[in-house]
């Protein structure tokens, strides 16, 4: 017969059991959850986009990239209305090139991207000095109206916080046919693993855990609304402007659709499309 004492033992010890197997769990989520954000930012960029497959932002021709690539699915679909317009007349243009183009920026100087949205106008400040060869890449791309018509396909609300756009195919798969080499990662305003809001960055193939994926950016890219906790493996080359923010802001509360099962990406309810891009000195 068992005594009062051993029983109270045995309680004791089913309790701890049952508080291990928790903790185990629970840290067994987090380490998915932490790996599967770390992905996400792996954001979408070998041909410019941001692919779940291998990371947050990775991008590239035909290979899925994510911010983007640590794809972090939304938390919770949203059902807000759509607080965006529609979208002005014309269709994304098919083009593609196989080496990236000459450098022909003036590194000294200040360029600014405007990106005239359904959803108002994004005004980024670019980093010439920093990141040459992807503002003079946009520079490029904007100049042949590569973005013009394309949507922004990827919102992510849990864990990283972006918008991904720059993908003509509107997939995550798509690019310019060439990849341009990461640049910046040494950024001052990337302090403790955090892209702060405001940043724009491209996305890419980069993996951390095989270390493989490095210079795999694109076309796309991802303009952080708030705060994220990212590794520095995504070129950072502009600013949103304050008017800018206001937009992503008004992008972002609006939330992301769940995720489809073809492409793993949760896009805005939002209907972002750039309408118009262009680059110039500022």
């Amino acid at each position: 017969m068992v005594s009062q004492e051993q029983r109270r033992r045995q309680l004791a010890r089913e309790k701890f059991l049952r508080q291990q197997q928790r903790r185990t769990a629970a840290r067994r989520r987090t380490h998915t959850r932490n790996a599967v954000i770390a992905s996400v930012v792996g954001v979408l960029v070998a041909g410019g986009a941001l692919s779940y497959a291998t990371g947050v932002f990775k991008s590239d021709d035909k290979k899925k990239t994510s911010a983007g690539s640590e794809v972090t699915p939304s938390a919770t679909p949203s059902k807000a209305p759509d607080p965006c317009g529609k979208p002005a007349a014309g269709k994304v243009k098919t083009m593609s090139w196989k080496k990236e183009p000459a450098v022909t920026i003036d590194t000294s100087a200040d360029y600014t991207m405007k990106m005239a949205t359904t959803c108002g106008e994004i005004d980024i400040a670019l980093k010439a000095s920093a990141a040459p060869h992807t503002v003079n890449s946009f520079a490029f791309l904007a100049g042949k109206g590569f973005f013009d018509h394309t949507k922004c396909h990827r919102l992510t609300t849990e864990g990283i916080y972006v918008l991904q756009c720059g993908d003509p195919e509107g997939t995550g798969a798509g690019g310019p046919g060439y990849t341009i080499p990461d640049e910046n990662l040494k950024d001052k305003s990337l302090k403790g693993n955090v892209y702060p809001a405001g940043t724009v960055a491209m996305a890419n193939q980069y993996n951390a855990q095989t270390q493989k994926g490095r210079d795999t950016g694109g076309s796309q890219f991802f303009l952080v609304y708030q705060d994220s906790q990212l590794p520095p493996d995504y070129t950072p080359f502009g600013t949103v402007s304050a008017a800018g923010m206001k937009v992503l802001k008004k992008i972002a509360g609006a939330g992301a659709q769940a995720a489809d099962p073809q492409t793993g990406n949760t896009a805005p309810n939002a209907t972002v499309v750039i309408d118009k891009a262009t680059v110039a000195k500022s």
